[in-house]
């Protein structure tokens, strides 16, 4: 990190106030290249403590990115130094890690805007040159009174009712997005803003509850359908001059792949996949197709993007995507629809309390309606209360304590939603009231609990699946959280509240057509377990075969002539 000169030394190590960082993420230059092209495709993480506060969008087949985005960042510890890290995104895979830096905020200026170049290094590998990272950076004092008012005015009701912190929160000025990032002790978040009325243009405030934005950011924008028809004229990756064509798509961590089509440079899919858009700018999918191979790694045959931003909503688009980086094209149907069919709330939201949206729902589903809509059998509520006694997957050194930021992940077939995390809580309380549209009553509802990591892929804690038939709706349950195969208990309970209305017609009808298949693609991730059993499984082939070997061998050697006679015989 560069030297700013006088920097902060004359504030007191232990000073209680805020400030406010404003940084500008300008450019990358040199970056080492991660892919097998002689490129990456960087992106850029600001971390604070253990909390990620900022992430830049990904910049593709470019070592000397440009970036141009903004993040304004509450500080309340001036002595805790900004991480920046740097990693190469990979479609399907782990993404790469190119390089780190920090920034040292004490040796910063207050209200001086200062140009920062930080230079990358790994520290497996401290000789290597990595490549730079170039920041604006202002560190400006904070109006901690405001803060600390809102915080003793909230305080109490925020305590009640166990409102998650969110470390940050993105709002837009201008053409750049933002991203603020509340210490965990503060309740409330003021956003400035200017007013663009031209006989008013004086500085407004506006205070949000956290809850609300949380509420908000979790509510889906949308639902993207993207139909996949076909591809035509693939590249052939096999030594008979065809392929065997499948394609994987993903928005954000919402990822699907289709089946496999074996033999072909033209395959018909004709398979429909549901992505959640939860913020209104829309976003960017990326497909890839692969070509399946046995034994071996599978090969890439070429990608494309879909920028959701240049579609229109409420119309299907057909698509003809010629892939990058390969030959053909895929054909798409894509349509962009607003969402009312699932959603997440807090408990003082609920639909079937309200006795006329009750009513509305169960005229929804009554016998009168039977032929209107056949694919809509009914609506389901799940409420997820608290989980107690859960499985401990951290371990801080600081205080010697196992605990876990554990969060919930609620399915119904390819519906698939999340709560907030609750950090360091092995008894947590979500109080979150999730709705869903049901399309098959023979469905079997998933909860899974998992431990939240931030560099890494969530730990797997324990879940429960409930089929719809067996619920007794309104009826408060506790739950043993079982393992991945649900055929043993784990650690903890969750506890669940369900509501299920269904027309018994439309139900039935649905019954005589084919189950809706899952598409929803699981992290693949390295298992103990499995390593184990497989290690097991091939010691006792290799021993039998030793065996027969020996066998075989004493046959020839005649050690027993009668044995020998009757092997050769037979």
């Amino acid at each position: 990190t560069n030297s700013f000169g006088a920097g902060n030394a004359d504030f007191p190590p232990e000073d209680p106030g805020m400030y406010q960082l404003n940084v500008t993420l300008r450019r990358g230059q040199n970056l080492a290249a991660r892919d097998r092209g002689g490129t990456s495709d960087p992106y850029v993480k600001f971390k604070l403590g253990r909390k990620e506060v900022f992430r830049s969008k990904t910049v593709h087949k470019n070592l000397n990115p440009v970036w141009e985005e903004k993040a304004s960042i509450l500080i309340d510890n001036l002595r805790e130094p900004l991480y920046i890290k740097v990693f190469d995104y990979d479609f399907g895979l782990q993404d790469d890690f190119i390089g780190s830096a920090f920034l040292d905020l004490t040796s910063l200026e207050l209200n001086r805007q200062t140009d920062v170049t930080l230079s990358l290094k790994d520290p497996h590998y401290p000789d290597h040159d990595l490549g730079s990272i170039f920041l604006s950076v202002l560190l400006a004092p904070g109006d901690q009174r405001e803060a600390t008012m809102l915080m003793r005015k909230s305080w109490k009701r925020s305590s009640k009712n166990n409102e998650e912190i969110l470390p940050s929160m993105p709002y837009r000025t201008g053409d750049f997005w933002h991203r603020i990032y509340c210490p965990s002790k503060y309740v409330l978040m003021t956003v400035g803003f200017v007013s663009s009325n031209k006989h008013h243009g004086t500085f407004q405030t506006q205070s949000l509850r956290l809850s609300d934005l949380h509420r908000k950011s979790q509510l889906w924008r949308g639902i993207v359908s993207v139909t996949l028809i076909e591809g035509r004229e693939l590249k052939a990756m096999d030594a008979n001059g065809l392929s065997d064509p499948y394609v994987k798509f993903r928005l954000g961590h919402q990822k699907y792949k289709s089946k496999i089509v074996p033999k072909t440079l033209n395959p018909q899919w004709r398979e429909q996949f549901d992505f959640h858009l939860y913020e209104e700018r829309g976003g960017i999918i990326d497909i890839t197709v692969w070509d399946k191979d046995v034994g071996k790694r599978d090969d890439f045959i070429g990608r494309c993007q879909v920028d959701l931003s240049t579609l229109s909503k409420e119309q299907t688009h057909k698509l003809e995507m010629p892939l990058e980086e390969g030959e053909g094209y895929l054909v798409l149907l894509v349509t962009l629809t607003a969402s009312a069919a699932v959603t997440i709330s807090d408990l003082s939201i609920n639909s079937l309390d309200d006795q006329k949206e009750r009513e509305e729902i169960l005229k929804r589903y009554s016998p009168m309606m039977m032929f209107h809509n056949i694919s809509d059998v009914g609506f389901l509520q799940v409420k997820v209360i608290r989980a107690e006694a859960l499985m401990a997957a951290d371990v801080t050194g600081k205080d010697s304590f196992s605990k876990s930021d554990p969060f919930c992940v609620v399915e119904l077939n390819n519906d698939r939603l999340l709560t907030h995390t609750v950090y360091r809580n092995l008894n947590p309380e979500w109080n979150k009231i999730f709705t869903f549209n049901i399309k098959d009553i023979h469905s079997v509802l998933e909860v899974t609990v998992y431990d939240e990591d931030r560099d890494r892929s969530a730990d797997f804690l324990g879940k429960v699946a409930i089929p719809l038939l067996s619920i007794q709706n309104g009826e408060q349950k506790a739950y043993v959280l079982k393992n991945k195969q649900l055929t043993g208990p784990t650690k903890g309970v969750i506890y669940l509240e369900i509501d299920v209305i269904f027309n018994a017609v439309k139900a039935s009808i649905r019954t005589l057509m084919p189950k809706e298949q899952k598409y929803i693609e699981e992290e693949d991730r390295l298992s103990k377990q499995l390593l184990l059993r497989n290690f097991i499984r091939m010691k006792h082939c290799i021993m039998a075969l030793v065996t027969a070997v020996c066998y075989i061998s004493s046959c020839f050697d005649w050690d027993s002539p009668p044995r020998s006679l009757a092997a050769f015989l037979v």
